[in-house]
């Protein structure tokens, strides 16, 4: 095999090598992609039934990010249907909680009721605000069921500040922002139902 030979070869394996690293890295990246996806999916969606909805809320964004509430702003937010009916709105909303920003996923039905409400990042003190992170968490499970007019306005704080919650031991300032942050939501919700879900407010 004279030089010129040699080269030749050299450039066609090193060129075969490279395409083949580029292919795997082509078809991990969306292997690992996909994977994300179900995760993000998975942990977004875990606060409905999974006999609630037949679509892919993830693929129906609305029209919400950044948008300043008086206590939070909301990040984005998600439209789940069933048989072509809205079913849910999933609102991500960020507080400020006594250590730095919460955000938390807030599921609404069409009525106006909360269906549930999760953590899905938080950096307050271990032990104390950072019980917000557990999954289930039963504290925050107290407010599904309820709604903008139940308790109202005024109940929509915690009893040392004349309202119906409790708050989660030592952990007062993580507790008002995550009550202020889920009424935000509620009125928004309340405010904007035709947009949303596109049905009239009082449906």
């Amino acid at each position: 095999m004279n030089r010129a030979t040699s080269v030749v070869t050299l450039v066609l394996l090193a060129g075969l090598g490279t395409g083949a690293t580029y292919l795997a890295q082509h078809t991990s990246a969306a292997r690992i992609a996909a994977e994300q996806r179900l995760i993000d999916s998975r942990n977004l969606l875990d606060l409905l039934a999974p006999d609630s909805y037949d679509n892919q809320p993830l693929e129906h964004p609305l029209s919400v990010e950044k948008t300043r509430l008086p206590n939070s702003t909301l990040l984005n937010g998600y439209l789940a249907s069933k048989a072509g009916q809205p079913s849910a709105v999933l609102l991500r909303s960020q507080t400020l909680g006594y250590a730095g920003a919460i955000d938390l996923l807030i599921a609404i039905d069409p009525h106006g009721t909360l269906l549930g409400v999760k953590t899905l990042k938080q950096s307050e003190t271990p032990g104390l605000g950072g019980k917000l992170a557990d999954w289930p968490n039963a504290w925050l499970q107290v407010f599904t069921g309820k709604s903008l007019g139940e308790p109202g306005d005024t109940g929509w704080a915690l009893k040392k500040d004349q309202g119906q919650f409790d708050q989660i031991a030592g952990a007062t300032i993580t507790s008002r922002a995550v009550i202020n942050a889920t009424h935000d939501a509620l009125r928004y919700f309340d405010e904007h139902r035709q947009p949303l879900i596109g049905s009239s407010a009082h449906e």
